[in-house]
Protein backbone atom coordinates (compact mmCIF):
# COMPACT_ATOMS: atom_id res chain seq x y z
CA UNK A 1 0.00 0.00 0.00
CA UNK A 2 1.33 3.68 -1.02
CA UNK A 3 0.08 6.42 1.48
CA UNK A 4 -0.08 9.91 1.49
CA UNK A 5 -2.06 12.29 4.14
CA UNK A 6 -3.67 15.35 2.20
CA UNK A 7 -6.82 18.01 2.67
CA UNK A 8 -8.87 19.77 0.22
CA UNK A 9 -9.20 23.31 0.10
CA UNK A 10 -12.31 23.25 2.38
CA UNK A 11 -10.44 21.76 4.89
CA UNK A 12 -11.32 17.65 4.59
CA UNK A 13 -8.68 15.19 5.27
CA UNK A 14 -8.15 12.71 2.84
CA UNK A 15 -5.55 10.04 2.54
CA UNK A 16 -4.99 7.88 -1.05
CA UNK A 17 -3.48 4.74 -1.96
CA UNK A 18 -3.71 1.76 -3.82
CA UNK A 19 -3.94 -1.81 -2.60
CA UNK A 20 -2.74 -4.88 -5.16
CA UNK A 21 -5.25 -7.89 -5.09
CA UNK A 22 -4.54 -11.28 -5.12
CA UNK A 23 -4.45 -11.65 -8.79
CA UNK A 24 -2.49 -8.62 -10.14
CA UNK A 25 -4.81 -5.92 -10.47
CA UNK A 26 -4.76 -2.50 -8.45
CA UNK A 27 -8.01 -0.60 -6.68
CA UNK A 28 -6.95 2.54 -5.82
CA UNK A 29 -9.20 3.98 -2.65
CA UNK A 30 -9.23 7.30 -0.56
CA UNK A 31 -10.24 7.53 3.08
CA UNK A 32 -12.29 10.84 3.95
CA UNK A 33 -12.02 12.18 6.96
CA UNK A 34 -10.23 12.24 10.15
CA UNK A 35 -8.42 8.85 11.66
CA UNK A 36 -10.15 8.14 14.84
CA UNK A 37 -14.02 8.71 13.33
CA UNK A 38 -16.33 5.73 12.49
CA UNK A 39 -15.76 4.10 9.44
CA UNK A 40 -18.04 3.50 6.46
CA UNK A 41 -17.68 1.79 3.37
CA UNK A 42 -19.06 3.88 0.75
CA UNK A 43 -19.63 2.38 -2.61
CA UNK A 44 -20.47 5.65 -5.19
CA UNK A 45 -22.72 5.50 -8.47
CA UNK A 46 -21.96 4.93 -11.62
CA UNK A 47 -19.73 6.98 -13.32
CA UNK A 48 -18.32 7.94 -10.15
CA UNK A 49 -14.66 7.65 -8.51
CA UNK A 50 -13.14 7.82 -5.24
CA UNK A 51 -12.94 12.16 -5.47
CA UNK A 52 -17.07 12.07 -5.61
CA UNK A 53 -18.21 13.57 -1.80
CA UNK A 54 -21.05 16.32 -0.67
CA UNK A 55 -20.19 19.94 -1.21
CA UNK A 56 -21.07 20.64 2.83
CA UNK A 57 -17.88 18.55 4.74
CA UNK A 58 -19.99 19.81 7.74
CA UNK A 59 -22.46 16.59 7.52
CA UNK A 60 -19.49 14.26 7.42
CA UNK A 61 -17.51 16.19 10.34
CA UNK A 62 -20.99 16.47 12.67
CA UNK A 63 -21.44 13.04 11.96
CA UNK A 64 -18.07 11.60 13.22
CA UNK A 65 -17.71 9.28 10.11
CA UNK A 66 -14.80 8.30 7.79
CA UNK A 67 -15.55 7.11 4.69
CA UNK A 68 -13.80 4.81 2.67
CA UNK A 69 -14.28 4.92 -0.67
CA UNK A 70 -12.85 2.42 -4.14
CA UNK A 71 -12.52 2.99 -7.63
CA UNK A 72 -13.97 0.44 -8.95
CA UNK A 73 -12.44 -1.47 -12.44
CA UNK A 74 -11.55 0.85 -14.89
CA UNK A 75 -12.42 4.00 -13.18
CA UNK A 76 -9.77 6.06 -11.70
CA UNK A 77 -6.91 4.48 -10.50
CA UNK A 78 -8.07 0.85 -10.21
CA UNK A 79 -7.55 -1.77 -13.14
CA UNK A 80 -10.22 -2.72 -15.53
CA UNK A 81 -11.90 -5.86 -15.83
CA UNK A 82 -13.16 -6.84 -18.97
CA UNK A 83 -16.12 -8.75 -18.68
CA UNK A 84 -16.72 -8.25 -14.51
CA UNK A 85 -19.57 -8.92 -13.20
CA UNK A 86 -21.43 -7.56 -9.67
CA UNK A 87 -20.65 -9.39 -7.68
CA UNK A 88 -16.66 -10.21 -8.30
CA UNK A 89 -16.54 -6.88 -7.62
CA UNK A 90 -17.74 -6.82 -4.64
CA UNK A 91 -15.19 -9.60 -3.75
CA UNK A 92 -12.41 -6.97 -5.13
CA UNK A 93 -14.29 -4.11 -2.47
CA UNK A 94 -14.32 -7.00 0.51
CA UNK A 95 -10.44 -7.58 -0.79
CA UNK A 96 -9.60 -4.17 -0.45
CA UNK A 97 -11.43 -3.44 3.37
CA UNK A 98 -9.88 -6.59 4.81
CA UNK A 99 -6.30 -5.12 3.18
CA UNK A 100 -7.02 -2.14 5.70
CA UNK A 101 -7.71 -4.52 8.68
CA UNK A 102 -11.15 -4.09 8.59
CA UNK A 103 -13.30 -7.21 10.21
CA UNK A 104 -16.79 -5.72 10.19
CA UNK A 105 -17.80 -2.31 8.92
CA UNK A 106 -21.21 -0.58 8.28
CA UNK A 107 -21.64 -0.04 4.47
CA UNK A 108 -23.64 2.12 2.09
CA UNK A 109 -23.89 2.24 -1.83
CA UNK A 110 -25.33 4.65 -4.14
CA UNK A 111 -27.05 4.89 -7.10
CA UNK A 112 -24.66 2.05 -9.04
CA UNK A 113 -23.15 1.36 -5.98
CA UNK A 114 -26.11 -0.10 -4.62
CA UNK A 115 -26.22 -3.69 -6.32
CA UNK A 116 -22.70 -3.72 -5.68
CA UNK A 117 -23.17 -3.14 -2.06
CA UNK A 118 -26.06 -5.44 -2.08
CA UNK A 119 -23.50 -8.00 -3.76
CA UNK A 120 -21.32 -7.22 -0.67
CA UNK A 121 -23.94 -7.65 2.27
CA UNK A 122 -25.25 -11.22 0.06
CA UNK A 123 -21.36 -12.52 -0.14
CA UNK A 124 -19.61 -11.38 2.63
CA UNK A 125 -22.32 -11.42 5.54
CA UNK A 126 -19.83 -11.49 7.83
CA UNK A 127 -18.06 -8.10 6.93
CA UNK A 128 -21.49 -5.95 6.99
CA UNK A 129 -22.86 -4.98 9.96
CA UNK A 130 -25.41 -3.04 8.28
CA UNK A 131 -26.38 -2.08 4.78
CA UNK A 132 -27.77 0.94 2.94
CA UNK A 133 -28.93 1.47 -0.62
CA UNK A 134 -29.45 4.83 -1.43
CA UNK A 135 -31.79 5.36 -5.45
CA UNK A 136 -29.89 1.86 -6.26
CA UNK A 137 -29.81 1.17 -9.83
CA UNK A 138 -32.09 -2.28 -10.77
CA UNK A 139 -32.77 -4.39 -13.86
CA UNK A 140 -35.89 -2.19 -15.68
CA UNK A 141 -38.98 -3.37 -17.38
CA UNK A 142 -39.94 -1.99 -21.09
CA UNK A 143 -42.19 0.84 -19.73
CA UNK A 144 -39.72 2.11 -17.15
CA UNK A 145 -36.65 2.74 -19.55
CA UNK A 146 -39.46 5.00 -21.57
CA UNK A 147 -39.35 6.88 -18.76
CA UNK A 148 -35.89 7.43 -17.94
CA UNK A 149 -33.69 10.80 -19.05
CA UNK A 150 -32.82 10.46 -22.36
CA UNK A 151 -29.34 9.79 -21.96
CA UNK A 152 -30.24 7.20 -19.55
CA UNK A 153 -33.11 5.58 -21.74
CA UNK A 154 -30.49 5.52 -24.26
CA UNK A 155 -27.47 3.63 -22.47
CA UNK A 156 -30.20 1.16 -21.85
CA UNK A 157 -31.25 0.42 -25.45
CA UNK A 158 -27.64 0.45 -26.20
CA UNK A 159 -26.88 -2.38 -23.62
CA UNK A 160 -30.28 -4.15 -25.15
CA UNK A 161 -27.55 -4.69 -28.43
CA UNK A 162 -24.29 -5.97 -26.40
CA UNK A 163 -21.02 -4.16 -25.09
CA UNK A 164 -20.06 -2.21 -28.61
CA UNK A 165 -22.79 -0.71 -28.95
CA UNK A 166 -23.04 0.51 -25.28
CA UNK A 167 -19.16 1.38 -25.58
CA UNK A 168 -19.66 3.80 -28.75
CA UNK A 169 -22.61 5.33 -27.45
CA UNK A 170 -20.78 6.31 -23.58
CA UNK A 171 -17.70 7.38 -25.50
CA UNK A 172 -19.70 10.15 -27.15
CA UNK A 173 -21.55 10.62 -23.43
CA UNK A 174 -17.75 10.87 -21.99
CA UNK A 175 -16.93 13.61 -24.36
CA UNK A 176 -20.18 15.76 -23.17
CA UNK A 177 -19.20 14.81 -19.46
CA UNK A 178 -15.87 15.86 -19.74
CA UNK A 179 -16.60 18.99 -22.17
CA UNK A 180 -18.82 22.15 -21.31
CA UNK A 181 -21.74 20.63 -21.19
CA UNK A 182 -20.56 18.50 -17.59
CA UNK A 183 -23.29 16.68 -15.83
CA UNK A 184 -26.34 19.34 -15.98
CA UNK A 185 -25.90 19.99 -19.68
CA UNK A 186 -25.63 15.71 -20.08
CA UNK A 187 -29.03 15.39 -17.80
CA UNK A 188 -30.75 18.63 -18.59
CA UNK A 189 -34.17 16.62 -19.07
CA UNK A 190 -33.87 15.80 -15.20
CA UNK A 191 -36.50 16.60 -13.09
CA UNK A 192 -35.91 20.15 -11.19
CA UNK A 193 -35.05 19.62 -7.89
CA UNK A 194 -31.91 17.70 -9.66
CA UNK A 195 -31.37 20.62 -11.93
CA UNK A 196 -30.95 22.68 -8.77
CA UNK A 197 -28.89 20.81 -6.91
CA UNK A 198 -26.53 20.63 -10.01
CA UNK A 199 -26.70 24.49 -10.38
CA UNK A 200 -24.66 24.35 -6.82
CA UNK A 201 -21.05 25.83 -8.15
CA UNK A 202 -19.41 23.80 -5.22
CA UNK A 203 -21.41 20.58 -6.12
CA UNK A 204 -20.51 21.54 -10.20
CA UNK A 205 -16.79 21.55 -8.96
CA UNK A 206 -16.79 18.56 -6.86
CA UNK A 207 -18.44 16.77 -9.94
CA UNK A 208 -16.33 18.16 -12.55
CA UNK A 209 -13.42 16.98 -11.00
CA UNK A 210 -14.72 13.23 -9.98
CA UNK A 211 -15.64 12.95 -13.39
CA UNK A 212 -12.43 13.52 -14.60
CA UNK A 213 -10.59 11.01 -12.81
CA UNK A 214 -13.38 8.90 -12.91
CA UNK A 215 -12.93 8.36 -16.74
CA UNK A 216 -9.40 8.94 -17.28
CA UNK A 217 -8.77 5.85 -18.60
CA UNK A 218 -11.62 6.19 -21.49
CA UNK A 219 -15.06 5.00 -21.14
CA UNK A 220 -14.35 1.26 -20.86
CA UNK A 221 -14.92 0.74 -17.51
CA UNK A 222 -18.35 2.34 -17.49
CA UNK A 223 -19.46 -0.21 -20.42
CA UNK A 224 -18.59 -3.07 -18.41
CA UNK A 225 -20.10 -1.83 -15.59
CA UNK A 226 -23.38 -0.99 -17.42
CA UNK A 227 -23.58 -4.14 -18.69
CA UNK A 228 -23.08 -5.67 -15.71
CA UNK A 229 -26.09 -4.35 -14.31
CA UNK A 230 -28.23 -4.38 -16.66
CA UNK A 231 -29.54 -8.17 -16.96
CA UNK A 232 -29.83 -10.28 -14.46
CA UNK A 233 -27.85 -9.88 -11.26
CA UNK A 234 -25.48 -12.67 -10.42
CA UNK A 235 -26.02 -12.43 -6.70
CA UNK A 236 -29.52 -13.31 -4.98
CA UNK A 237 -30.30 -10.59 -2.80
CA UNK A 238 -31.99 -12.94 -0.99
CA UNK A 239 -28.70 -14.09 0.66
CA UNK A 240 -28.79 -11.18 2.27
CA UNK A 241 -28.45 -11.52 6.64
CA UNK A 242 -27.73 -8.57 7.56
CA UNK A 243 -30.63 -5.32 7.65
CA UNK A 244 -30.61 -3.03 4.94
CA UNK A 245 -32.53 0.15 4.58
CA UNK A 246 -33.02 1.43 1.17
CA UNK A 247 -34.15 5.14 0.49
CA UNK A 248 -35.40 6.47 -3.25
CA UNK A 249 -37.38 9.47 -4.65
CA UNK A 250 -40.66 8.87 -5.89
CA UNK A 251 -39.61 11.37 -8.97
CA UNK A 252 -36.37 9.51 -9.63
CA UNK A 253 -36.34 9.46 -13.68
CA UNK A 254 -32.02 7.79 -13.53
CA UNK A 255 -33.74 4.71 -11.13
CA UNK A 256 -37.22 4.07 -11.40
CA UNK A 257 -38.87 3.27 -8.08
CA UNK A 258 -41.12 1.09 -9.38
CA UNK A 259 -38.04 -1.33 -10.26
CA UNK A 260 -36.72 -0.62 -6.92
CA UNK A 261 -39.47 -2.06 -5.25
CA UNK A 262 -38.74 -5.33 -7.19
CA UNK A 263 -35.44 -5.69 -5.54
CA UNK A 264 -36.92 -4.13 -2.03
CA UNK A 265 -39.28 -7.43 -2.23
CA UNK A 266 -36.49 -10.06 -2.17
CA UNK A 267 -34.66 -9.00 0.64
CA UNK A 268 -35.30 -10.46 4.08
CA UNK A 269 -34.89 -7.76 6.34
CA UNK A 270 -35.58 -4.31 4.81
CA UNK A 271 -37.12 -0.80 5.21
CA UNK A 272 -37.85 1.19 2.25
CA UNK A 273 -38.30 5.12 2.65
CA UNK A 274 -39.39 6.79 -0.06
CA UNK A 275 -38.91 11.18 -0.32
CA UNK A 276 -42.00 12.76 -2.27
CA UNK A 277 -41.63 15.59 -5.01
CA UNK A 278 -37.40 14.52 -5.35
CA UNK A 279 -35.31 13.16 -7.93
CA UNK A 280 -32.47 10.69 -8.19
CA UNK A 281 -29.64 13.29 -6.27
CA UNK A 282 -32.03 13.60 -3.09
CA UNK A 283 -29.30 11.26 -1.67
CA UNK A 284 -27.28 14.25 -1.45
CA UNK A 285 -30.06 16.58 0.38
CA UNK A 286 -30.65 13.66 2.70
CA UNK A 287 -27.32 12.97 3.42
CA UNK A 288 -27.48 13.42 7.20
CA UNK A 289 -30.44 11.12 8.09
CA UNK A 290 -28.90 8.47 5.54
CA UNK A 291 -26.08 8.25 7.31
CA UNK A 292 -26.85 8.83 10.87
CA UNK A 293 -29.85 5.78 10.75
CA UNK A 294 -26.99 3.72 9.09
CA UNK A 295 -24.82 4.35 11.78
CA UNK A 296 -27.63 3.43 14.47
CA UNK A 297 -27.80 0.31 12.73
CA UNK A 298 -24.49 -0.59 12.88
CA UNK A 299 -24.52 0.56 16.85
CA UNK A 300 -27.01 -2.22 17.43
CA UNK A 301 -25.64 -4.71 15.12
CA UNK A 302 -21.98 -4.39 17.54
CA UNK A 303 -24.11 -5.25 20.94
CA UNK A 304 -25.53 -8.24 19.58
CA UNK A 305 -24.42 -11.09 21.63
Amino acid sequence: MKRQLQKTDDGVVYEDGVTRLRDGREMAWRWWGEADATPVLRIQGTPASRLYRNPDSSVQRELGVRYLMIDRPGYGGSTRKPGRGIADVADDIGEVARAHGIDRIPAMGTSGGGPHVLALAARHPELVTAATVVVGGTPLAPDEVSKLVGVNAAGYAAADEGWQPLYELLVGVRERLLGAEGMAGVLKDAPESDRKLMANPAWERIERENLAETLKQGAEGWADESLAMHGRWDFDPGLIKTTVTWWHAADDKNAPLSAARRVVAKIPKVALHVWQNEGHFASLTHDREIVAELLSRNASAGTRP
